[in-house]
């Protein structure tokens, strides 16, 4: 049986009127603005996994599987069809474009775009954010890269149209507001990147969007989709934390409580780690902090035993975008064992069933394209790709760098690619798939934190499958040891 989590919020929002005068065709509208509230519904995987993926019973308590996305319900998704080309979220109040344009668009056309678009008799609209964004994220989809009709796509398709890429169905990201404003520490960090959930597999990355981050223009946009939103302004995922001085955080908008250190700085008792203690900052496996959950409730953390791994849709409700300083959350409220680092969701991943989402609270690398790479076909091998997993002719992941690939990259050419707040995967456990990190990961490892690998590594164990140095997505794959926060519905 599901354990239900709370309903915090009243599933249907009233609409507060706001009158605004604007011309169309030398009409004069008065418009509702919609009044928006910050619910974060349920990230609606309905699966349970294995570490292999493989799909697999419902765990019972005490199984080092049990506490993933599915055992626990949320708030469900709402929506109204609005008949007018509109779809209302009732949770939320937010109104959306039911029917994107199939056309892809650069930034500043997407931006023209919804400043000229009227649609259900409103021309208020406007690109949203990311959270706003992910808000419709349904993360039950999966993508079939051979046949898009046996894809289910990452957003609710009873309310929302969305139309695969014929010829690269995998690119499926969105147009938001959100940017990255991290200092730049290289000359690829110095472009500004545009932060996009991709509706077909389910990825949540920022691209470069023609612009520099100083306003310069680059010249150097990606094309991308466009779904218009309308709604009040500076609501939706703005975040009124309460400090409650116990070790717990309270998000007042979402009513969520959280836990204020993460799993780097916790024993398997409950007890914390000094700083100079050498467990300090030391990750886990996506089943070990399954398991270390249930451990925390059963030591009673914190005063509370109904603490979850948080899903994907809770976990990004508390990432800070746009800000200039690392980690990606607010540091007044949330202690992080490391500046640079990664924390766990619950939520399978699901084009890689065998992995886990987890978001970067950190930077997002990846190779360095512009440095490390040469046209595919020109490398060694015939520029063979090697993106994980490297046996699968159908993985997206690996098709989406098929322009390039990289040769004898270094941890130098490591390098933020998608943003803090990009949302990532990572191998459940380190048995079966991949039971080693690879040298490339190693070093990274040591060039964030200063330390030498502190893992278990045996050099003759030769089972990992895939070579960090060959895949622009190899920042899914960095870090097999992460860390969590804690959550739990706020009484």
């Amino acid at each position: 049986m599901n354990l239900f989590k709370s309903a915090v919020i009243a599933a249907v929002l009233g609409v507060s009127i706001t009158v605004i005068g604007c011309q169309t065709n030398g009409k004069e509208l008065t418009q509702e603005s919609p009044k928006v509230k910050f619910v974060v519904t349920d990230a609606m995987q309905t699966k349970f996994y294995d570490t292999h993926g493989n799909i697999i019973e419902e765990p019972e308590p005490g199984d080092p599987l049990y506490g993933q996305d599915a055992q626990y319900e949320g708030i469900r998704p709402l929506y109204t069809d609005n008949g007018d080309g509109t779809v209302t979220d009732d949770n939320t109040g937010l109104m959306w474009q039911q029917t994107p344009p199939k056309d892809k668009m650069t930034y500043d056309e997407a931006m023209e775009y919804v400043e000229k678009l009227e649609l259900g008799g409103y021309t208020d609209w406007r690109l949203p954010t990311i959270k706003e964004s992910f808000s419709l994220a349904n993360l039950d989809g999966q993508l079939n890269v051979g046949d898009t009709n046996q894809s289910v796509p990452y957003i609710d398709s009873d309310y929302f149209d969305f139309f695969y890429d014929e010829g690269r169905p995998y690119t499926g990201s969105y147009w938001t507001s959100s940017v990255t404003r991290i200092p730049a520490e290289n000359e690829y960090e110095e472009m500004e990147k545009n932060y996009g959930f991709n509706w077909a597999d389910g990825h949540l990355k920022s691209y470069g969007d023609g612009y520099s981050l100083d306003g310069s223009t680059s010249g150097s946009s990606i094309p991308a989709g466009v779904r218009a939103v309308r709604g009040e302004e500076g609501v939706y995922g703005v975040n009124d934390f309460t400090d409650n001085r116990d070790g717990t955080i309270t998000d007042q908008a979402t009513g969520l409580m959280w836990s204020q250190k993460d799993s780097g700085a916790v024993n398997d008792d409950g007890t914390l780690r000094s700083e100079d203690d050498e467990n300090f900052g030391l990750g886990r496996t996506w089943v070990d902090t399954l398991v270390w959950v249930q451990n925390m409730n059963a030591a009673q953390y914190l005063g509370y035993s109904d603490w979850r791994l948080p899903d994907a849709k809770e976990l990004q409700s508390i990432v800070q975008y746009g800000i200039s300083e690392l980690p990606a959350t607010d540091s007044d409220y949330f202690d992080l064992s490391r500046t640079d680092s990664y924390m766990w969701t619950s939520t399978t991943c699901g084009d890689f069933p065998d992995t886990a989402l987890y978001f970067a609270f950190g930077k997002a690398y990846g190779i360095n394209l512009m440095t490390g790479g040469v046209p595919a076909g020109q490398g060694p091998e015939g520029g063979e790709q090697m993106g994980p997993p490297p046996e699968d002719v159908n993985d997206p992941m690996e098709n989406e760098v098929e322009s390039f690939v990289t040769v004898d990259a270094t941890v130098a050419d490591f390098v933020d690619t998608h943003g803090p707040g990009a949302m990532r995967n990572d191998y459940k456990d380190v048995t079966g798939t991949a039971t080693q990190a690879p040298a490339l990961s190693r070093e990274l490892w040591s060039k964030l934190y200063g330390e030498e690998y502190p893992y278990d590594f045996d050099p003759s164990d030769e089972t990992t499958l895939f070579d960090l140095s060959a895949s622009e997505n190899a920042a899914d794959y960095i870090v097999l040891y992460n860390y969590a926060l804690l959550v739990r519905d706020a009484d």
